[in-house]
């Protein structure tokens, strides 16, 4: 059973979201919230594995509530997914820095919507290709200071946990690493949570961050 919590100032929206979402018998809205301090105050009450949040709120907005949820230790396994009404540059790169796992449209379709739910609590990213793209474009483009500290955390990978976080950041599911690697994905589902747990990152988000951060990327495009 994956727990949702619905985090957005409209009544009407996480009345839809929560119809959408009780049909589905592996899938458990366990609350709602009107803002960003509600959303923080429900997360540490009820511990759901994923949020939708909002990304316009009156008072805390969702990206300074995701920044407070992904820096609480409490709160390590939720995963917070953006609503947005507009696909926007500056939304993106700010909550995904923030600690959201991946952004869905308002608009999504119902299917679409409870795939993507089951998707980050799984430990997937959900963006857009194109998304992605603009993402790794951006980093590429950036100066960026070298982290000395990520650097080391490299050095507790094996050759197989890097070459998995190489095609990690190239943006490869978990299917398409397997292919390539000619292993079942259960085996790359294993690695996968190994270099998350090894680097203490959340999500395949922050795993293409670090990948270039720590300079392991350069230069690479996909």
């Amino acid at each position: 059973m994956t727990t949702v919590l619905i985090a957005d100032d409209q009544a009407l929206v996480r009345r839809g979201f929560r119809l959408i979402l009780e049909i589905e018998p592996d899938i458990e809205v366990v609350g709602e919230a009107a803002d960003g301090h509600e959303a923080v105050r429900r997360c540490l009450e009820l511990r759901p594995d994923v949020v939708l949040m909002d990304v316009r709120m009156p008072g805390l907005d969702g990206i300074a509530a995701t920044r407070l949820i992904a820096a609480d230790e409490a709160l390590g396994e939720t995963r917070v997914v953006m609503l947005t009404t507009f696909d926007m540059d500056e939304y993106v790169y700010e909550a995904l820095e923030a600690g959201a796992s991946g952004f869905l449209l308002k608009d999504v379709e119902p299917e679409l919507l409870v795939a993507g739910i089951h998707a980050v609590h799984d430990g997937d990213s959900l963006l857009a290709p194109s998304v992605t793209r603009r993402m790794i474009e951006s980093f590429l483009s950036a100066p960026r200071v070298r982290d000395p500290q990520a650097r080391r955390a490299l050095g507790t990978l094996t050759n197989r946990e890097r070459e998995i976080l190489l095609m990690m950041a190239r943006g490869l599911t978990n299917a398409e690493i397997a292919s390539e690697l000619f292993v079942s994905e259960t085996t790359v589902k294993t690695h996968v949570g190994r270099v998350l747990m090894k680097l203490g990152l959340r999500d395949r988000v922050q795993v293409v961050i670090f990948a270039y951060e720590s300079g392991l990327v350069t230069g690479q495009r996909t």
